[in-house]
């Protein structure tokens, strides 16, 4: 009796402990035996500008559904990355998780610990054109299921600069005028946040772009035969460097959010913030919207047309290989990923890649002018810390913050990062 007890005892302490791991079969709310949970993960906390898509998106697909729950967990900023990288190398990967592209994934692929979704695009090539695959295909094989775009843009206030008598900078030395005679009148003219990395190098990023060429930067940050100690990446970190110098960004910028240096600019203390195309909706939103305006990173010498853009489609969905159900993952994958897109572009927080086949006529002013200077772009560059592999992009932005404050020069953060990238 003894034994039969210590069997069962066991066998529920096994049953329990597999019921913890990837998709499981659940009591659901209402009590009905058999739901299956979908483990997702993503960065769409309440105030990232997609959360409202997300919710739609998995309301809608459990609908659609019935019997499957979607559990989404999210993570703040680079809190995410960290427990992505240590959840692949510990083997804890949820079914389903929000990754980006091109470098960033590479090593997950490289692990054999992801899904190929290559058999499951063949169903949704229609509505997800091939050409917004680029940056989530390993090898010819799919494993990222991208579900918007983004590019960098200058977002400014109109009235801010008429007051001021000032024009929009379609240049790198009219930028630095504009910036001088907001300075002039005490005016801090950009908004930053040093704190998170990502930000800083959204500006950096677009001068680098700008300054070397978009051919130039894909070459080194793929380790493609080009070094980055070389005179156009240092002629940009020192661009990057007179624009702190001078004054340019948010006061204390080290010691604030992207969300406090957001809030500068909406609350019209600070004119202009460089940032990805997600920014529109939540200038939108303000009332104050018609304030603002989109124009793209102005050029910084001849290697670079105005309408070459940091960005792409790089934001994607990744599903682990030890999923229990893998049709069922990348069915909820590609759904949620095309309904994501719809409401991230009617909320004014994506520009679409999936095919519309819904009344988008009541798009804010801002994402539809993001979504045309998309469409005019003559070519797309992925930001530089998803280009690079994830320990590359990692070292790349600690090299740009000690480059922010002051700890290193230009000339050393061009040999480091030349140092770094070589294979």
């Amino acid at each position: 009796m003894k034994k039969s007890v210590s069997f069962l005892m066991c066998a529920c302490m096994t049953a329990s402990l597999l019921a913890g791991c990837g998709s499981t079969k659940n009591s659901d709310t209402q009590g009905q035996e058999g739901t299956t949970v979908l483990k997702m993960w993503s960065q769409a906390t309440k105030s990232n500008p997609l959360h409202n898509a997300y919710s739609k998106a998995i309301k809608e697909f459990e609908d659609e559904n019935p019997g499957v729950k979607i559990e989404l967990e999210t993570f703040d900023g680079e809190s995410y990355k960290t427990k992505l990288k240590s959840s692949v190398a510990a083997n804890e990967l949820p079914d389903i998780f929000m990754s980006w592209g091109a470098g960033w994934s590479q090593s997950f692929v490289d692990s054999g610990k992801i899904l190929d979704m290559t058999p499951y695009y063949e169903e949704y090539k229609a509505e997800l054109p091939e050409k917004y695959m680029t940056f989530t295909t390993y090898d010819e094989k799919v494993y990222g299921i991208p579900f918007m775009a983004s590019i960098s843009l200058m977002f400014y206030n109109k009235k801010m600069f008429e007051e001021q008598g000032v024009e929009v900078p379609e240049t790198y030395e009219e930028l630095v005028s504009v910036c001088r005679q907001f300075i002039d009148k005490g005016i801090t003219p950009l908004a930053v946040s040093a704190k998170e990395a990502w930000v800083i190098a959204m500006i950096h990023d677009a001068i680098a772009l700008k300054t070397a060429g978009p051919e130039k930067v894909k070459n080194v940050l793929t380790k493609n035969g080009q070094s980055y100690n070389d005179e156009d990446f240092l002629l940009a970190a020192e661009r990057f460097c007179e624009l702190i110098e001078m004054g340019a960004f948010s006061e204390g910028a080290t010691g604030i959010s992207m969300d406090e240096a957001q809030a500068a600019v909406t609350n019209e203390q600070i004119p202009i913030l460089i940032n990805g195309s997600w920014v529109a909706g939540s200038l939108e939103a303000t009332d104050i919207a018609d304030h603002f305006e989109i124009a793209p990173f102005p050029t910084c010498g001849d290697n670079a047309e105005i309408t070459d853009y940091m960005g792409g489609a790089v934001d994607m969905f990744m599903v682990s290989k030890d999923t229990p159900d893998p049709d069922l993952a990348a069915k909820a994958t590609f759904e949620i990923a095309k309904k994501i897109s719809k409401y991230g572009y009617l909320d004014g927080a994506a520009v679409p890649i999936w095919e519309k086949d819904y009344d988008d006529s009541e798009v804010d002013r801002l994402m539809r002018r993001t979504a045309e200077l998309m469409e005019e772009s003559t070519t797309l560059t992925i930001w530089f810390n998803t280009l690079l592999e994830a320990d590359d992009a990692g070292e790349y932005e600690a090299l740009l913050q000690e480059l922010y404050a002051g700890n290193i020069t230009p000339d050393e953060f061009v040999k480091s990062m030349s140092d770094k990238l070589k294979k």
